[in-house]
């Protein structure tokens, strides 16, 4: 049986491609001078009897846009050892931790940077043109790499980021600063070798996961790439750490079992933390392959510490993913956020499928839609601000959609504030961009 994470827009492209003067349809804002660049997973000689989606070697996918032009489009591999050696190529060298990555989670920018990430490994640095640099720990040490989810400070220019491992201790907590230094380092003690994909970040809290998707050492002595499961007797906690204090002054307060990949933001309320969080009621419970076998929604916890309590409340119940908000109110309080709406079971794309751009006024509590039309198939989409100092929403929602009639895929402007218009334009790759995970926007003045 062949895996469906070898099919339809899952299946991994054989090539890597330089596509220059992109076609467009309407017109690229000339305020727009930068790369959107989004990482995924692209096996190479992949076995179909022991394939996870999350487990792809990585690669990227960049379009450079200047001057209301789209000058390039680029895919390239991030060559760790296992991508390099198969590819025939030098690995990249550079500090590691002991464990190679692919680089097939997120790609950030930070300190002039471009970093490529994936769980549990050392991040790839990656120059303006997607070629693999080298490893990068920012000074280190990362003994357990870190998650793929950075938070950042828009303030203190800090990442802020998780490092989740399968041996004591179990979950770390590290900033990054300004200059691109590790410069800090705590070891938060959750219950068990939880997988913890992502965190919050508010201007006086660090919110941790310790939710019942646990290491499992028989599936990984049997060989799973991916050994967690869900366990029904894991007590589900989040930790909500002050930033001014250490590991040791983190509060634990149970909530229902579920699981989070993905908050959308987080901030302070007083004494309370509110998070917006994908809240799925359980993951890799009863299909192990992926996550298929559980509902999604947004949720908002209101996290009362004064209490020890979680109300937990949906804001929309249709199914969802990947949710982004105006980065510069990371850790501040937020109007608007924007999320895929599609269950992750339907990503692979098909003649008969159709996805949504999801916009959440959480003021009014309401949802507006953009559909992307039959047969097309969007991924994440990202906030890009029309200028530095525009409104919450003001400015454009960019990213990658695949179109099954062509069998190709474009890159996506829309007016975010206008947000029921066509598309501001539509960029026309020479090749598909498979189903993938997440990117971002990166303006030439924060790449050196």
């Amino acid at each position: 049986m062949t895996s469906r994470y070898l099919q339809g827009n899952f299946a991994p492209v054989d090539i890597e491609v330089s596509a220059y003067d992109l076609a467009v349809d309407g017109a690229i804002p000339p305020a727009l001078s930068g790369r959107y660049v989004r990482t995924g997973p692209n096996p190479i000689n992949p076995d179909p009897e022991n394939l996870h989606w999350f487990l792809g070697d990585g690669m990227l996918h960049g379009v450079r846009l200047e001057d209301g032009r789209a000058k390039w489009y680029r895919n390239r591999y991030v060559t760790g050892a296992g991508a390099a050696a198969l590819k025939g190529l030098p690995d990249a060298g550079g500090p590691s931790n002991g464990l190679d990555g692919s680089g097939n989670t997120n790609v950030v920018h930070h300190a002039g940077r471009i970093v490529a990430l994936t769980e549990v490994t050392t991040p790839y640095e990656i120059d303006p043109e997607l070629e693999t640099v080298s490893r990068i720990d920012f000074g280190g040490p990362l003994p357990a790499g870190m998650t793929a989810h950075p938070k950042f400070d828009p303030d203190a220019g800090e990442m802020h980021v998780m490092a989740y491992f399968f041996t004591e201790p179990f979950l770390r907590y590290h900033v990054i600063d300004a200059a691109g230094r590790l410069v800090r380092t705590e070891e938060l003690d959750v219950g068990g070798p939880v997988m913890v994909h992502d965190m919050g970040l508010t201007q006086s809290k660090v919110i941790a996961f310790d939710l019942p998707v646990v290491f499992d050492l028989e599936m990984a002595a049997s060989g799973s790439g991916l050994p967690y499961k869900w366990n029904d007797s894991y007590t589900a906690r989040v930790g909500v750490m002050p930033r001014a204090g250490g590991a040791s002054e983190t509060q634990w307060i149970e909530i229902d079992p579920c699981y989070v990949f993905h908050p959308l933001n987080a901030y302070d309320d007083g004494d309370n933390v509110v998070i917006d969080v994908v809240r799925y009621d359980t993951m890799f419970k009863v299909d192990l392959d992926g996550p298929t076998d559980t509902t999604q929604r947004l949720d908002r916890w209101t996290i009362d510490t004064r209490a020890g309590k979680v109300l937990s409340e949906t804001l929309d119940d249709r199914p969802q993913e990947f949710p982004r908000a105006d980065e510069r109110l990371a850790s501040k309080r937020h109007r608007f956020g924007y999320s895929l709406g599609s269950a992750i079971a339907d990503l692979g794309g098909g003649q008969a499928q159709s996805s949504t751009i999801l916009k959440h006024d959480l003021a009014s509590r309401t949802t507006a839609e953009h559909p992307m039309g039959p047969g097309r198939s969007a991924g994440e989409f990202v906030f890009v601000p029309a200028s530095a100092d525009a409104g919450e929403d003001e400015g454009w929602l960019m990213g990658y959609v695949y179109d099954a009639a062509t069998d190709k895929s474009d890159l996506v402007i829309l007016d975010a504030h206008d947000f029921g218009r066509e598309p501001v334009a539509t960029v026309h790759l020479p090749v598909r961009v498979p189903v993938g995970f997440h990117g971002n926007w990166m303006p030439d003045d924060a790449i050196a």
